[in-house]
């Protein structure tokens, strides 16, 4: 899906605005902030949905080709659907932040929009392709033959990665600027495939595109987790709503400790290439021989210093040996970085609960984890690494302020001079929120619409519900 690669200092301190001749006010600069974070908030999660959803779809729709439960099939047939919602709705809110890209950050658009296009470009081929079969998915249905609608399936989630890395690498690039020279201010001797394939493109692709399937899995997850709270409740059993848990969960499950290791990478990078960024994360103030590692109230002695170099007294820069103009808003950065950290150790831990109880069903026939208090934590899962995404974000691209490109363009360069752009705020907030409540009435409608599927014997130990 469309997306775009600034996530502004919503919180950042306003004596960060340099007055000068032609510039922005400062109510202007932050309601520009404000806007695209808020916009692009709301789009990274249904980016996210439209990358993750297709792939659970095509999980459900396999196992219904090698099992020929109907419940596979009818689950697979009810998230495409929901997918094609979401999937409209993504390219309405990723082609405002299109739009925003040019009337918030001219100056950045028309300095470096020439270095980074190219990957627009694909990203539009990719969201173009996706969109096409995925029409052909939704339309195959009981028109195709079982194999042939699997195999129309596959391009889309294939063009739903693609489309999101090329993204990525715009992003990537704001962060590692490369593939371009600046002369007397001008950019010459461009190079976009330089451009996109910059020292962060790997880091922070791998790390994103985890990041979705995970908050995919877990959203989708958290509904049905909701729906057997009530069948428990109940006192019945309903498999539907089981298998539609196990799919997506296990997806989720499965990521998680994958995310661990890609953000343990993300931050080493973070640490070798952009130390003030580093520093805010860590909260390390001043620069220090055998630094401690903090988490809320807690410190681990020399424990950060050993993470990074397996030397306990290695020295860390802090955040008092850089200038005061170049740092970014450290308890922001600070604050989100401990809120993803926090909520990302959480759905590891209900993720092990869940491969525990897992292996101690195959092993020893024990059942799966549907005791209450599992179900109402995975019910809150989804919730859970939605704002660990959107405090990963913040962490990344408040880490970068001031700059919006890291180390040669600042922000209060790249916006828009001319006044009166927080009332295009306020005209957003009211769009978004009529948006919200139309997607949300249209997949409650879906829901309604559930037809019962036959109720096949219990399964065998070892099979997934």
């Amino acid at each position: 899906m469309s997306s775009v690669a600034l996530v502004p200092d919503v919180l950042g301190a306003l004596d960060a605005v340099r007055e000068a001749p032609g510039a922005a006010s400062p109510a202007d600069f932050m309601a520009a902030r404000q806007q695209m974070a808020f916009t692009l908030g709301f789009h990274i999660i249904l980016a996210s949905i439209g990358i993750g959803l297709p792939a659970i779809t095509l999980l459900a729709e396999w196992r219904s080709l090698r099992t020929g439960d109907p419940v596979y099939a009818e689950l697979a047939r009810r998230w495409m659907k929901a997918a094609g919602v979401l999937f409209a709705v993504g390219a309405v809110s990723g082609t405002v932040l299109s739009f925003e890209m040019g009337t918030l950050w001219p100056g950045f658009m028309d300095t470096y929009g020439q270095v980074f296009g190219t990957a627009f470009a694909l990203e539009g081929i990719a969201f173009f392709i996706e969109a096409i079969f995925m029409g052909i998915y939704l339309y195959g249905w009981d028109r195709l033959s079982p194999r042939a609608h699997f195999a129309t399936g596959i391009p889309v989630v294939i063009a739903g990665l693609l489309s999101a890395s090329f993204v990525v690498t715009v992003n990537s690039w704001m962060n590692q600027p490369r593939g371009f020279r600046l002369v007397d201010g001008r950019v010459t001797d461009v190079d976009p495939l330089a451009a996109m394939v910059n020292p962060a493109t790997p880091v922070q692709a791998v790390h994103l595109v985890l990041a979705s399937l995970m908050v995919c899995g877990f959203i989708v997850a958290s509904v049905y987790a909701v729906a057997l709270l009530r069948d428990h409740r109940a006192g019945r059993v309903d498999r539907y709503h089981r298998i539609g848990f196990a799919i997506p969960f296990s997806l989720g499950a499965v990521c998680a400790p994958l995310q661990v290791l890609a953000g343990d990478w993300a931050v080493r990078f973070v640490h070798e290439n952009q130390p003030i960024k580093f520093a805010a994360m860590e909260g390390v103030e001043h620069t220090q021989a055998g630094a401690p590692f903090r988490f809320a109230v807690f410190e681990i002695p020399n424990a950060l210093s050993f993470m990074l170099t397996l030397d306990p007294h290695a020295t860390l820069r802090g955040l008092d040996s850089f200038p005061a103009g170049a740092r970014p808003p450290g308890e922001v950065v600070r604050t989100s970085f401990e809120i993803m950290i926090a909520l990302g150790v959480a759905l590891l831990a209900l993720a092990a609960w869940w491969a525990l109880s897992w292996w101690l069903r195959r092993r020893r026939g024990a059942d799966l984890p549907w005791h209450p208090w599992f179900l109402r934590l995975a019910a809150c899962a989804g919730v859970a690494a939605a704002i660990a995404m959107e405090a990963g974000w913040t962490t990344t691209e408040v880490g970068r302020q001031p700059w919006i490109v890291y180390g040669v363009m600042r922000t209060e360069e790249a916006v828009n001079p001319n006044p009166g752009l927080r009332f295009g705020l306020y005209v957003v907030l009211v769009v978004y929120a009529v948006l919200a409540i139309a997607t949300i009435s249209v997949l409650r409608r879906l829901r309604r619409r559930h037809r019962p599927v036959p109720v096949m014997d219990e399964p065998r130990v070892g099979s997934p519900v």
